[in-house]
Protein backbone atom coordinates (compact mmCIF):
# COMPACT_ATOMS: atom_id res chain seq x y z
CA UNK A 1 0.00 0.00 0.00
CA UNK A 2 3.07 2.21 0.85
CA UNK A 3 4.48 1.45 -2.25
CA UNK A 4 1.17 2.04 -4.22
CA UNK A 5 0.65 5.64 -2.63
CA UNK A 6 4.31 6.73 -3.31
CA UNK A 7 4.41 5.70 -7.09
CA UNK A 8 0.87 6.10 -8.19
CA UNK A 9 1.43 8.46 -10.63
CA UNK A 10 3.18 5.47 -12.48
CA UNK A 11 0.53 2.26 -10.97
CA UNK A 12 -2.54 3.97 -11.49
CA UNK A 13 -3.97 2.69 -14.52
CA UNK A 14 -5.66 6.20 -15.08
CA UNK A 15 -5.97 9.77 -12.97
CA UNK A 16 -8.03 10.06 -10.33
CA UNK A 17 -10.68 11.77 -12.65
CA UNK A 18 -10.86 10.45 -15.95
CA UNK A 19 -14.01 8.80 -16.77
CA UNK A 20 -13.57 5.31 -18.50
CA UNK A 21 -16.94 3.88 -18.68
CA UNK A 22 -20.34 4.07 -17.47
CA UNK A 23 -21.10 4.56 -13.80
CA UNK A 24 -20.98 1.61 -11.25
CA UNK A 25 -19.30 -0.79 -14.02
CA UNK A 26 -18.83 -4.14 -12.97
CA UNK A 27 -15.03 -5.50 -13.15
CA UNK A 28 -13.42 -5.28 -16.54
CA UNK A 29 -9.94 -4.69 -18.30
CA UNK A 30 -10.61 -1.36 -18.56
CA UNK A 31 -11.55 -1.05 -14.37
CA UNK A 32 -10.06 -3.86 -12.86
CA UNK A 33 -12.47 -3.26 -9.82
CA UNK A 34 -14.82 -1.80 -11.90
CA UNK A 35 -16.08 1.94 -12.05
CA UNK A 36 -17.73 4.43 -8.99
CA UNK A 37 -20.73 6.92 -9.27
CA UNK A 38 -19.46 8.86 -12.43
CA UNK A 39 -17.52 6.27 -14.21
CA UNK A 40 -14.44 6.42 -12.68
CA UNK A 41 -11.60 3.77 -12.56
CA UNK A 42 -12.06 2.49 -9.34
CA UNK A 43 -9.16 0.83 -9.04
CA UNK A 44 -7.22 4.15 -9.71
CA UNK A 45 -9.56 6.14 -7.03
CA UNK A 46 -8.80 3.56 -4.30
CA UNK A 47 -4.50 4.13 -5.21
CA UNK A 48 -4.21 7.68 -5.28
CA UNK A 49 -6.88 8.22 -1.86
CA UNK A 50 -3.77 5.91 -0.13
CA UNK A 51 -2.11 8.75 -1.01
CA UNK A 52 -3.48 11.73 0.84
CA UNK A 53 -5.21 9.20 3.29
CA UNK A 54 -1.18 8.24 4.56
CA UNK A 55 -0.06 11.76 3.43
CA UNK A 56 -2.71 13.39 6.41
CA UNK A 57 -2.94 10.39 8.75
CA UNK A 58 0.89 10.19 8.82
CA UNK A 59 1.27 13.86 9.57
CA UNK A 60 -1.34 13.85 12.27
CA UNK A 61 -0.10 10.87 13.66
CA UNK A 62 3.45 12.66 13.68
CA UNK A 63 2.28 16.09 15.07
CA UNK A 64 0.55 13.81 18.07
CA UNK A 65 3.51 11.94 18.94
CA UNK A 66 5.45 15.45 18.99
CA UNK A 67 2.74 17.28 21.48
CA UNK A 68 1.88 14.35 23.61
CA UNK A 69 5.58 12.93 24.07
CA UNK A 70 6.87 16.41 24.71
CA UNK A 71 4.42 17.24 27.37
CA UNK A 72 3.60 14.22 28.78
CA UNK A 73 7.39 13.53 29.81
CA UNK A 74 7.64 17.40 30.66
CA UNK A 75 5.03 16.54 33.08
CA UNK A 76 6.74 13.12 34.72
CA UNK A 77 9.84 15.00 34.84
CA UNK A 78 9.12 18.64 36.58
CA UNK A 79 5.90 17.41 38.59
CA UNK A 80 4.27 19.62 40.44
CA UNK A 81 2.37 22.51 39.39
CA UNK A 82 3.92 21.63 35.97
CA UNK A 83 2.30 18.23 36.21
CA UNK A 84 -0.57 19.66 37.59
CA UNK A 85 -1.36 22.35 34.63
CA UNK A 86 -1.00 19.76 31.70
CA UNK A 87 -2.57 16.59 33.09
CA UNK A 88 -5.79 18.11 34.20
CA UNK A 89 -5.81 20.28 30.89
CA UNK A 90 -5.35 17.22 28.69
CA UNK A 91 -8.09 15.14 30.84
CA UNK A 92 -10.24 18.31 30.24
CA UNK A 93 -10.07 18.36 26.10
CA UNK A 94 -10.06 14.29 26.93
CA UNK A 95 -13.38 14.67 28.43
CA UNK A 96 -15.02 16.29 25.09
CA UNK A 97 -15.43 13.42 22.57
CA UNK A 98 -13.33 13.93 19.94
CA UNK A 99 -15.68 13.23 16.96
CA UNK A 100 -18.46 15.98 18.25
CA UNK A 101 -14.97 18.45 18.72
CA UNK A 102 -13.48 17.60 15.76
CA UNK A 103 -17.26 18.08 13.91
CA UNK A 104 -17.46 21.88 15.67
CA UNK A 105 -14.04 22.70 14.88
CA UNK A 106 -13.84 21.86 11.33
CA UNK A 107 -17.64 23.65 10.72
CA UNK A 108 -15.98 26.77 11.26
CA UNK A 109 -12.70 26.73 9.95
CA UNK A 110 -11.55 26.01 6.57
CA UNK A 111 -11.63 22.38 4.77
CA UNK A 112 -8.12 21.82 4.22
CA UNK A 113 -5.28 19.73 5.03
CA UNK A 114 -3.69 21.76 7.25
CA UNK A 115 -6.69 22.32 9.34
CA UNK A 116 -7.07 18.49 9.32
CA UNK A 117 -4.10 17.45 10.23
CA UNK A 118 -4.17 20.13 13.15
CA UNK A 119 -7.16 19.27 14.62
CA UNK A 120 -6.71 15.40 14.27
CA UNK A 121 -2.83 15.89 15.57
CA UNK A 122 -4.30 17.71 18.50
CA UNK A 123 -7.28 15.45 19.44
CA UNK A 124 -4.94 12.30 19.13
CA UNK A 125 -1.84 13.81 21.31
CA UNK A 126 -4.31 13.45 24.60
CA UNK A 127 -3.95 10.12 24.02
CA UNK A 128 0.02 9.83 23.40
CA UNK A 129 -0.22 12.38 26.64
CA UNK A 130 -1.45 9.68 29.06
CA UNK A 131 0.95 7.07 27.57
CA UNK A 132 4.09 9.08 27.59
CA UNK A 133 3.49 10.95 31.25
CA UNK A 134 2.59 7.13 32.50
CA UNK A 135 5.90 5.60 30.94
CA UNK A 136 8.23 8.65 32.16
CA UNK A 137 6.87 8.69 35.83
CA UNK A 138 8.11 5.39 36.64
CA UNK A 139 11.54 6.04 34.51
CA UNK A 140 11.83 9.79 36.13
CA UNK A 141 13.03 7.32 39.44
CA UNK A 142 15.08 5.29 38.03
CA UNK A 143 18.53 5.25 39.53
CA UNK A 144 20.03 6.64 35.82
CA UNK A 145 17.60 9.50 36.02
CA UNK A 146 18.45 10.45 39.25
CA UNK A 147 21.98 9.99 38.51
CA UNK A 148 21.57 12.64 35.80
CA UNK A 149 20.23 14.75 38.00
CA UNK A 150 22.91 14.92 40.14
CA UNK A 151 24.73 16.28 37.58
CA UNK A 152 23.05 18.77 36.93
CA UNK A 153 21.41 17.62 33.51
CA UNK A 154 18.60 20.02 33.12
CA UNK A 155 15.03 18.76 31.68
CA UNK A 156 15.76 18.62 28.36
CA UNK A 157 18.73 16.10 28.71
CA UNK A 158 16.41 14.16 31.03
CA UNK A 159 13.66 13.88 28.79
CA UNK A 160 15.34 13.08 25.55
CA UNK A 161 18.66 11.18 26.40
CA UNK A 162 17.43 9.56 29.43
CA UNK A 163 13.80 8.56 29.24
CA UNK A 164 12.54 8.46 25.97
CA UNK A 165 15.07 5.47 24.88
CA UNK A 166 13.75 3.53 27.51
CA UNK A 167 10.25 4.13 26.47
CA UNK A 168 10.96 3.66 22.76
CA UNK A 169 9.88 0.14 23.18
CA UNK A 170 5.84 0.80 23.68
CA UNK A 171 5.99 4.36 22.25
CA UNK A 172 6.82 2.08 19.00
CA UNK A 173 3.88 -0.03 19.37
CA UNK A 174 1.45 2.83 20.47
CA UNK A 175 2.71 4.71 17.03
CA UNK A 176 1.19 1.85 15.11
CA UNK A 177 -2.44 1.94 17.32
CA UNK A 178 -2.45 6.16 16.68
CA UNK A 179 -1.24 5.78 13.03
CA UNK A 180 -5.01 3.38 12.46
CA UNK A 181 -6.89 5.47 14.77
CA UNK A 182 -6.04 8.60 12.57
CA UNK A 183 -7.03 6.70 8.96
CA UNK A 184 -9.56 5.29 10.87
CA UNK A 185 -10.54 8.76 12.18
CA UNK A 186 -10.11 11.13 8.67
CA UNK A 187 -12.43 8.34 7.01
CA UNK A 188 -14.79 9.01 9.34
CA UNK A 189 -14.79 12.61 8.70
CA UNK A 190 -14.39 12.44 4.79
CA UNK A 191 -17.52 10.43 5.45
CA UNK A 192 -19.22 12.65 6.88
CA UNK A 193 -18.44 15.32 4.04
CA UNK A 194 -16.21 17.54 6.76
CA UNK A 195 -12.83 15.71 5.93
CA UNK A 196 -10.97 15.52 2.67
CA UNK A 197 -13.05 17.63 0.37
CA UNK A 198 -13.43 17.22 -4.04
CA UNK A 199 -12.33 16.76 -6.24
CA UNK A 200 -9.60 15.52 -4.03
CA UNK A 201 -10.60 12.34 -2.16
CA UNK A 202 -9.28 9.77 0.57
CA UNK A 203 -10.73 6.55 1.59
CA UNK A 204 -13.32 7.54 3.56
CA UNK A 205 -14.55 9.91 0.69
CA UNK A 206 -14.73 7.05 -1.75
CA UNK A 207 -17.15 4.92 0.75
CA UNK A 208 -19.29 8.05 0.90
CA UNK A 209 -19.52 8.76 -2.80
CA UNK A 210 -20.68 5.19 -3.97
CA UNK A 211 -22.72 4.12 -0.63
CA UNK A 212 -26.14 4.45 -2.88
CA UNK A 213 -24.89 2.07 -5.13
CA UNK A 214 -25.37 -0.68 -2.38
CA UNK A 215 -29.08 0.07 -3.06
CA UNK A 216 -28.74 -1.38 -6.33
CA UNK A 217 -26.50 -4.43 -5.07
CA UNK A 218 -23.25 -2.84 -6.52
CA UNK A 219 -20.18 -3.00 -4.13
CA UNK A 220 -18.15 0.05 -5.07
CA UNK A 221 -18.09 1.13 -1.40
CA UNK A 222 -16.94 -2.10 -0.13
CA UNK A 223 -13.67 -1.77 -2.26
CA UNK A 224 -12.35 1.60 -0.08
CA UNK A 225 -13.97 -0.19 2.99
CA UNK A 226 -11.35 -3.10 2.61
CA UNK A 227 -8.43 -1.46 2.39
CA UNK A 228 -9.14 0.82 5.13
CA UNK A 229 -9.67 -2.92 7.30
CA UNK A 230 -6.56 -4.46 5.12
CA UNK A 231 -4.35 -1.54 6.30
CA UNK A 232 -5.29 -1.26 10.00
CA UNK A 233 -4.51 -5.08 10.47
CA UNK A 234 -1.24 -4.80 8.44
CA UNK A 235 -0.25 -1.59 11.17
CA UNK A 236 -1.22 -3.56 13.73
CA UNK A 237 0.67 -7.19 12.68
CA UNK A 238 3.64 -5.00 11.88
CA UNK A 239 4.04 -2.59 15.17
CA UNK A 240 3.33 -5.88 17.18
CA UNK A 241 6.23 -7.78 14.67
CA UNK A 242 8.26 -4.71 15.69
CA UNK A 243 7.98 -4.70 19.74
CA UNK A 244 8.22 -8.37 20.40
CA UNK A 245 11.70 -8.18 17.63
CA UNK A 246 12.58 -4.97 19.95
CA UNK A 247 12.18 -6.66 23.04
CA UNK A 248 14.09 -10.07 22.55
CA UNK A 249 16.82 -7.90 21.00
CA UNK A 250 16.84 -6.13 24.68
CA UNK A 251 15.75 -9.38 26.61
CA UNK A 252 19.12 -10.89 24.73
CA UNK A 253 21.57 -8.26 25.62
CA UNK A 254 20.49 -8.37 29.14
CA UNK A 255 20.70 -11.87 30.01
CA UNK A 256 24.44 -11.15 28.30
Amino acid sequence: MVIAAVFAPLIAPHSASEPVGDLWMPASPEALLGTDNIGRDLLSRVIWGARITFAIAGAATILAFALGMTLGFLAAVRGGAVDLVLSRGNDLLMAVPTLIFALVVLSVLPKNAIVLIAVMGVLDSTRVFRIARSLAADLAVSDFVEVARMRGEGWGWIVFREILPNAATPLLAELGLRFTFAVLFLSTLSFLGLGVQPPATDWGGLVRENTDGLVFGVNAALVPGAAIAILAISVNLVADWVMTRTSSLRGGRGDA
